[in-house]
């Protein structure tokens, strides 16, 4: 493992805990009717696929726990595609996927 490693688990863990953050307590009405909440939370999956991105190949072997290719592939859709965003997409990643990632994260982290 790379000390980088620990690093970019931690800014996952960091950026995963703010759009839960924002996303506490929020609709899906709420959210689909505030711009600056769709924005923020389309651009927080994308930071944290890049920082999965950055992870060793060494470590996401090591941690196969850590849904990697879909972490980073999420990255991928929105800074690739940033004019047609697929905001149900980054909803459902938000609203299902964000918290058990946490909860991963936190266990790899030792948290």
């Amino acid at each position: 493992m790379q000390k980088d490693d620990l690093v970019y688990l931690r800014q996952m863990l960091d950026l995963a805990r703010r759009a839960l953050r924002l996303a506490e307590g929020k609709t899906r009405a709420d959210y689909d009717g505030d711009e600056a909440l769709q924005l923020a939370l389309a651009h927080l999956p994308q930071t944290i696929g890049e920082a999965a991105r950055k992870t060793s190949g060494d470590f996401r072997a090591v941690h196969p726990e850590i849904p990697w290719a879909a972490i980073v592939g999420m990255r991928h859709r929105v800074v690739h595609d940033y004019l047609h965003v697929d905001f149900d997409l980054v909803w459902d990643v938000v609203s299902r996927d964000l918290a058990p990632l946490v909860e991963r994260l936190n266990q790899v982290l030792g948290g």
